[in-house]
């Protein structure tokens, strides 16, 4: 491939590519993210090729390898164009049917079609499904309509048009003023104005000025990132080039984590590409301007996706925090200026250069513009990445897109952020998602991740989880973070397993005040959230396992029982046979007995009782109750024989 010289010679590029593809002939494109991986996509994608290659149809068939989609919970998706039918939860023995019927025979087929759970109603296209009617994907809508590892399908969808607007009709100056006015504001979890970072890089002096990708994406449940970065990473390295540009940089680094290997193959195969077609490297498009980009891998520690702390690791140091009273954006990367945004938001650069600023703050609310892709995970029926406008309410996240709690069960609360990010109650479904109004309620944006607890989640517990996650975490750096994780996971985890003091609620709320105020990093400052929010909604939680050595919902090992209702007890022996240390009394047609004092309360005998049955038994913070008289046991015994149970 020549390298492309100018702008008129990238038209005429794209209008190449785009004479070369028939509009109307078949196209299969099979979601190979790592979800779908994950779910056997590969097998999926051999079926389909051995198929088409069986039938003839090797030439008249297209079979595209796309990122994700985002409806992670009903992968493999397979999409069928030029009529654009989805189907879901695609095994390798349906492709014979669907290159039969459907490539064929024209005929879709209703059992891998989305159906709606309330109204039974089949779906055909995606527009029709409910999960994806209330979202708007700016971003990640085109995962399933690009081959990642094809530079071709991204400029036929208009690629790189941005980065020569930029080069050709946009001052340096012009483009910072674009993306100030845009107030497109870092997704990463700050929520910093990127277009103020970007000027103040600009202007910092020093030379040369780094621009880099954040792609370390460690929130648990969280993979907003790696999805971009997977499905579209030629719109992550055109948001960069462009804002290199921007601030006066001629090298950018890509950090993405040592976990996410399918992301950084596919980054790789993009940098390359980019550099054939003239994209990268020296006089980018004819416009003198240079640029050259390295992916750097990082080594999978939580506290390397702060930007201090990243920037140590890719000189080659320890990743952890350096004192923030010099920004990076004025000493960062070897003392040099240095801009820092997430995958995220460099992926927004081009739409906000195409479309302009105008349009981009025409979408959501006041203080927070365009959309957030959020993973939405947990206790909900439909897992996966949404990505939404600013400003819709957790409740229509949670509830329409999400399509509510599994299993009839009663929604508690809602984790957004991460793990250092705020549990909110159900009284606050109705609040916006943006970066203000989370704050308020004691939480924060982060990076998007967003964990939904359903009425079986003791608060105590996950607080305790999230704050071991942290404590793991943590460089250790600095006293506050490293001493007051250390000492809120000692407190929290004397709380569950029932030897909580009185005033254990109020130092807790002491050492997260400290922690927030004078820890070095972002980790530090926020890692209370968990704790303070839970403290703030559920304290009546706390005080149940403090005062009355009682977990409300029935978790925490150290506070509950297992009892056997003799009443329903039908001496199935399942129980009895699961037992791992004996700590169960029966037989054939013997109601069964749990002896306390040997029982280690692992809930194995719990999860093997039949539902049907319900005959084991939780309860916590009151006496378990004694086992059935003999006689009563013996009358109970009879009953069965002659019923024969």
């Amino acid at each position: 491939m020549e390298r492309i010289k100018s702008n008129a010679e990238l038209d005429v590029q794209r209008q190449d590519i785009l004479s070369k593809r028939d509009q109307n002939k078949p196209c299969i494109a099979i979601c190979s993210g790592t979800g779908c991986l994950a779910l056997g996509c590969n097998r999926v994608i051999s079926a389909f090729k051995e198929e088409i290659r069986r039938q003839g149809l090797g030439d008249k068939v297209d079979i595209k390898e796309t990122g994700c989609p985002g409806f992670c919970e009903k992968g493999t998706i397979v999409v069928i164009y030029p009529e654009g039918i989805y189907y879901l939860q695609v095994k390798p023995e349906d492709v014979p049917e669907i290159i039969s019927e459907t490539i064929k025979g024209k005929k879709v087929i209703d059992r891998l079609l989305y159906t709606d759970p309330s109204t039974g109603e089949k779906a055909i296209y995606e527009s029709e499904i409910a999960f994806y009617e209330n979202q708007k994907r700016l971003l990640i809508g085109n995962n399933i309509k690009i081959d990642p590892k094809n530079i071709e399908d991204y400029l036929a969808l208009g690629g790189y048009r941005a980065l020569a607007k930029a080069l050709f009709e946009m001052t340096p100056e012009q483009v910072i003023e674009e993306v100030k006015e845009s107030n497109l504001r870092g997704r990463g979890g700050g929520g910093f104005p990127a277009g103020r970072k970007w000027k103040s890089c600009r202007n910092a002096p020093g030379e040369p000025k780094y621009v880099i990708v954040n792609c370390d994406e460690g929130d648990p449940g969280a993979f907003m990132d790696r999805a971009l970065m997977e499905g579209n990473p030629h719109s992550v390295l055109e948001g960069l080039i462009i804002g290199a540009y921007a601030v006066g940089s001629h090298e950018g680094f890509i950090y993405v984590r040592q976990e996410y290997p399918l992301a950084v193959e596919n980054v790789n195969i993009a940098i390359k590409q980019a550099e054939e077609y003239g994209f990268l490297g020296e006089n980018i498009l004819g416009s003198g301007f240079d640029f050259d980009v390295v992916v750097h891998r990082g080594a999978g520690a939580f506290v390397s996706g702060e930007s201090s702390a990243l920037m140590n690791a890719i000189e080659g140091k320890v990743g952890e925090p350096r004192p923030k009273y010099i920004h990076t954006s004025e000493s960062g990367v070897w003392d040099k200026p240095s801009n820092l945004n997430n995958v995220e938001t460099w992926a927004n650069i081009p739409l906000i250069i195409n479309n302009g600023a105008e349009w981009f703050k025409s979408i959501g609310t006041e203080g927070s513009k365009g959309t957030k892709i959020l993973s939405l995970v947990g206790k909900v029926n439909n897992t996966g990445l949404v990505e939404v406008p600013m400003g819709i309410t957790l409740r229509d996240v949670i509830f329409k897109i999400g399509g509510g709690i599994p299993g009839d069960k009663k929604f508690k609360a809602v984790q957004t952020g991460g793990p250092s990010g705020g549990i909110i109650p159900e009284q606050y479904l109705d609040s916006p998602v943006d970066f203000d109004e989370l704050t308020k309620l004691g939480s924060i944006m982060g990076s998007g991740g967003m964990v939904v607890m359903d009425e079986g989640t003791c608060m105590v517990d996950i607080a305790r989880f999230f704050i071991d996650f942290l404590c793991d975490e943590s460089c250790g750096k600095c006293v506050p973070c490293r001493e007051g994780l250390d000492q809120m996971r000692e407190i929290l985890n004397n709380i569950v397993a029932g030897t909580g003091e009185e005033g254990d609620i109020e130092l807790l709320e002491e050492i997260g005040g400290i922690m927030s105020i004078f820890s070095l990093c972002a980790l530090g400052t926020t890692a209370d959230n968990p704790v303070l929010t839970t403290i703030r909604y559920f304290r009546d939680e706390y005080e149940a396992h403090i005062k009355e050595k009682r977990c409300p919902a029935l978790v925490c090992n150290d506070l509950i029982s297992y009892y056997i209702d003799p009443a329903k007890c039908t001496a199935c022996m399942l129980c009895l046979n699961n037992c791992p240390v004996d700590a169960i009394d029966g037989g054939k047609r013997k109601i069964h007995v749990i002896d306390q004092s040997n029982c280690t309360k692992c809930g194995i005998c719990y999860d093997v009782c039949p539902p049907k049955i319900g005959a084991v038994n939780k309860i916590s913070g009151e006496p378990v109750p004694p086992p059935p008289r003999e006689e009563e046991r013996q009358i109970k015994r009879g009953k069965r024989e002659i019923e024969g149970v």
